[in-house]
């Protein structure tokens, strides 16, 4: 009897531990695994993303897995799978379009939680966490340096500055947030006669026939480089531009480079914006070509999207230093389409030439990069 004593003991002891996750998340079966979905490697920053989410869920005492779609969502459909085999308990996902969401549902299906990372995922019902950062701000940012850079306070309308308008991707919804942002400054100028669109001119992106004209497919810098010369030869071809808003750093990059082979613009550039913080960018800006870019700390990012969940894992209240649940007009970042997520946002800082030091101070580059920017 003492014996079937001792052994019941132990008994219960052992399954008081298995489903008490604790540090890893893990059971029985040792710590759980996340499964890391990235979109694409040609934009530098979702290389940057993926790497920090596994460290930092390595660190966390995860194990963690990560894989990059290459902007391919039947690619990135089947890395999902993968890890749903494997045994995943989690995934961070940042989606390429709405094609994701079977897979979403197929992961709900299995009870594994999913973290939308700094792309919501649309027309799904399938999850319930969306980690990013205030992307209408972004775009306020962008808009407040070109206001800032063409002095459109001093402008009059006998003499309106000139802008062209780009916008990313049309399958990522955080696209649309970017240029609501940056018209919610701009179209006051325009309104006012000091500022003044060349080419097409979306008022707000609710305009979607005219979006889509300024809309630049899945990101790429060649599509973008491409509308810019035909800009420069067509609805441009008799001004000189005071400014171009370009909604990321590789796009803007491919758009100074279109600038750059027109002799309008021999070191007389219009004022690019840009996000991201991307490093030759930030070369860009230190040079005097690009104005702008806005910095968004993917370190910052990654560590509270792998706190998130952990705390999700472990049956915890979600808690995130430095974000803020989106309530209010915010919580239209939060829309799938088909109902609301939990969004949580991160703040960005606008970065130009004055103050290069912020991504360096924040250990953003590496040591030799950072050496070229101090």
């Amino acid at each position: 009897m003492r014996k079937l004593t001792v052994v019941l003991l132990v008994l219960a002891l052992s399954l008081s531990f298995i489903g008490c996750p604790g540090g890893g998340g893990g059971g029985a079966e040792g710590p759980a695994l996340i499964g890391i979905a990235m979109p694409e490697t040609h934009v530098e920053r979702w290389v940057k993303d993926g790497n920090q989410l596994r460290d930092e869920a390595i660190r966390r005492g995860f194990r963690a897995e990560v894989q990059w779609a290459d902007a391919n969502q039947a690619l990135q459909n089947q890395q999902i799978q993968s890890f749903l085999v494997q045994g995943a308990k989690l995934l961070v996902v940042g989606n390429i379009n709405d094609g994701v969401v079977p897979v979403i549902a197929e992961a709900a299906r299995d009870g594994v939680e999913v973290i939308a990372y700094d792309r919501i995922i649309q027309q799904s019902t399938d999850y319930n966490y969306f980690i990013t950062f205030n992307n209408f701000k972004v775009g306020v940012l962008q808009g407040e340096s070109l206001v800032e850079a063409m002095d459109l306070n001093s402008a009059t309308a006998a003499n309106p500055r000139l802008i062209t308008l780009f916008a990313g991707s049309p399958t990522d919804a955080n696209a649309f947030f970017f240029f609501d942002g940056a018209m919610s400054v701009l179209n006051p100028f325009i309104d006012a006669g000091v500022l003044r669109v060349i080419g097409p001119y979306p008022r707000t992106s609710a305009d979607r026939e005219t979006f889509m004209q300024i809309a630049t497919e899945g990101w790429q810098a060649p599509i973008a480089g491409r509308r810019m010369d035909d800009l420069l030869s067509g609805a441009a071809s008799g001004v000189v531009l005071d400014a171009v808003l370009a909604p990321n750093d590789t796009l803007g990059r491919a758009i100074i480079t279109s600038l750059l082979r027109d002799a309008r613009y021999q070191g007389n550039l219009p004022a690019v914006s840009g996000q991201d913080a991307e490093f030759d960018s930030m070369i860009s800006i230190r040079d005097g070509q690009q104005y702008s870019t806005v910095f968004k700390d993917t370190a910052k990012l990654a560590e509270a999207a792998i706190l998130m969940a952990e705390q999700i894992l472990n049956g915890q209240p979600i808690n995130i230093p430095g974000a803020e649940l989106a309530t209010g007009d915010l919580r239209e970042i939060g829309s799938t389409g088909t109902g609301y997520v939990q969004a949580y946002l991160l703040d960005p800082i606008l970065v130009t030439r004055r103050n290069l030091n912020v991504p360096v101070d924040a250990g953003f580059y590496d040591d030799a990069q950072s050496a070229q920017l101090r």
